[in-house]
């Protein structure tokens, strides 16, 4: 069927955001971290996009009263450039809107056009650096801090 669903996260979807982190990012959260975020941080909000019920991307952020940060967003490598991302923003701003946040941020990595270029599609503005934000690998990496505003 290859139908993509997007749904909040449960733990049973676990294992297969793990994998999803395992490949997109050379510094993955750990099961433990995820767990905790799912089941004890009353502000976590994760989503999941499924395709044939196996995890292929995910989302997590923080919501907290009026505002919505972004934390973790990875797509698997094998379903990347197939719009999923897209039906993952969607799906959040929809979500976010319903529940009265005003705004979204996050931070990416500053070479991370791909990313850039699909939040921007959003709404989503450039609001700064941070500097060597991203510290996994042989060298550190500046973060754009981006956002939009929903109201």
């Amino acid at each position: 069927m290859n139908e993509l669903n997007i749904v909040p996260m449960k733990l049973e979807h676990l294992a297969g955001v793990l994998e999803v982190e395992k490949q997109s990012f050379d510094d993955p959260w750990t099961e433990e971290i995820f767990h905790h975020e799912v089941t004890n941080n009353p502000f976590a909000y994760y989503i999941v996009a499924l395709k044939d019920e196996e995890v292929v991307a995910y989302c997590g952020t923080w919501i907290v009263f009026e505002d919505c940060q972004i934390t973790n967003i990875a797509v698997h490598p094998a379903n990347r450039g197939q719009k999923i991302g897209d039906a993952l923003m969607q799906y959040l701003m929809k979500h976010c809107q319903l529940h009265e946040v005003d705004r979204i941020s996050l931070e990416v990595r500053v070479s991370n056009e791909v990313a850039q270029h699909l939040y921007r599609k959003y709404g989503f503005q450039d609001g700064g650096i941070r500097k060597n934000y991203y510290t996994d690998g042989p060298t550190t990496e500046d973060a754009l801090v981006m956002w939009v505003e929903l109201k």
